[in-house]
């Protein structure tokens, strides 16, 4: 058992009820391996306050969920009326509402953001591997729990998007009609399926959400924070103290630095709830303030905005994109026979490889294949730290073209999110199968173009510029 510690002679009340705690439970120790002792790069800048802002979002979520919960009723029958009775007779029950369905969007903006800052930075890369991972498990769970809560209002767009959804997975060979009834609970989406999908939107998955959201802290403060040089900041340190001599403790100075960025965003966010809570039919559709009717389908079915771009690419798998996909295959194992290199029978492997994948295509119908796209859409990214083989972390050293080539991925990935919001049409069609195979053209292809071009040189130290 540890000594325990004594307060001084007549200490202030709090230090003697903070060494009362400490004495029972490390919190000032954690304070200071977490925040006041966690040295951080002293050259982050606009793209870091979105870590900060996702964590901010995620308790907002969950507290008020928990108000919501209190009125909410999970049946069939009643949901939308309960729906309507916290909007219009619940105290504050409106704003409660509109700060969960604008969270929702509110979150996925700020996870594509710190996402996406950490695919220009390359915060990825060795070591922060595990960070990369636990925080693609964490977005693939929040499109669960998304799918799984947009159920829950019972309008027009909620049921009819969660029937085609869920019919989705029946497009899965041998398995696929079982697992959609397990996942319904009953034959059509119904009463079994609400409280399923409740159960799990409320206890199951921000369970596992809160875990993983802690995993990939503590990796983070394991390894340490990346920073927008790519510059381990460990390598250099005080000989005297220890300290990185490019660190700054995150507390005070992250601290009073991320309240900037959760300033201004809960002045937008607030600007959005209070006078564009539906965004345009965007953060809610116009059909979804109908009751919902399983007699009557709208005219177009469509996802939330925040789902379009693998929606978009999971309607672009035809039978037309399958032949194209088995073109592609083919040239693939012809330039593996000829230039990969192997020897002996290895030589062939790519040719074997190419003819099994071109079976496989078209043994099975395109809406499974479009189901496999939309998945791998997502778990692809799970492998990026491998994929990419540039000898440098950060855009900034990379040459010039890669920032065109992010760019382009950006603009591509925005017009697939449209595409998905719009009705099918031949033309619609051709582009996003086009920006489709762009998307998996960029992470497939990532170890050949990441080695290319010229580099420029690293610095040793990081390079900081106040802002």
């Amino acid at each position: 058992m540890a000594e325990m510690k004594q307060a001084p002679a007549g200490a202030p009340m709090t230090q003697k009820l903070m060494t009362w705690v400490d004495n029972r439970f490390p919190a000032t120790q954690l304070f200071k391996e977490h925040m006041s002792e966690y040295y951080a790069p002293k050259n982050f800048n606009f793209w870091y306050f979105f870590g900060a802002l996702s964590m901010l979002v995620l308790v907002m979520q969950i507290v008020t969920g928990i108000f919501l919960t209190m009125h909410y009723k999970p049946d069939a029958s009643k949901a939308f009326e309960s729906v309507e009775y916290i909007m219009r007779d619940v105290p504050w029950g409106w704003l409660v509402r509109y700060m969960h369905s604008t969270g929702a969007s509110a979150f996925f903006i700020v996870v594509y953001m710190h996402m996406f800052r950490g695919m220009i930075y390359g915060s990825y890369k060795k070591p922060r591997e595990l960070v990369w991972i636990f925080g693609c498990a964490i977005f693939l769970c929040l499109m669960a729990e998304a799918f799984m809560g947009y159920l829950l209002p019972w309008g027009q767009m909620s049921y009819w998007g969660a029937q085609v959804i869920i019919n989705l997975f029946s497009a899965i060979p041998f398995v696929g009609p079982d697992l959609s009834l397990l996942i319904r609970g009953d034959y059509v989406v119904g009463d079994a399926t609400l409280n399923r999908f409740f159960s799990f939107h409320v206890i199951a998955v921000p369970l596992v959400l809160l875990g993983l959201v802690v995993a990939h802290i503590i990796a983070l403060h394991e390894v340490g924070s990346n920073n927008p040089d790519g510059i381990e900041i460990k390598a250099k340190k005080d000989p005297k103290t220890g300290i990185p001599l490019d660190g700054i403790p995150f507390h005070p100075y992250y601290t009073v630095h991320d309240i900037l960025g959760v300033a201004v965003f809960l002045m937008v966010f607030s600007a959005i709830v209070f006078f564009a809570p539906t965004g345009g039919g965007y953060f809610l559709e116009a059909n979804n303030f109908i009751p919902a009717d399983p007699l009557k389908t709208p005219l177009h079915i469509a996802p939330v905005w925040y789902f379009t771009p693998f929606y978009s690419m999971l309607r672009a798998v035809t039978d037309d994109m399958v032949r194209i996909l088995v073109g592609i295959v083919a040239a693939a194992g012809v330039l593996g026979f000829l230039f990969a290199g192997l020897k002996g029978l290895w030589k062939f492997a790519p040719l074997v490889v190419a003819v099994v994948v071109a079976v496989l295509l078209k043994t099975f119908d395109a809406k499974f294949w479009g189901v496999v796209v939309m998945g791998l859409a997502v778990l692809i990214l799970f492998v990026l730290p491998w994929l990419d083989r540039s000898p440098v972390r950060s855009i900034r050293y990379r040459p010039g073209w890669n920032k065109v080539l992010y760019g382009i991925f950006v603009i591509v990935f925005l017009v697939l999110g449209y595409l998905g919001i719009q009705p099918p049409s031949p033309t619609r069609n051709v582009i996003a199968q086009a920006g489709t195979l762009f998307y998996f053209g960029f992470f497939l292809l990532m170890p050949w173009w990441s080695r290319l071009g010229e580099f420029k040189p690293v610095p040793d130290r990081v390079v900081f510029h106040a802002h």
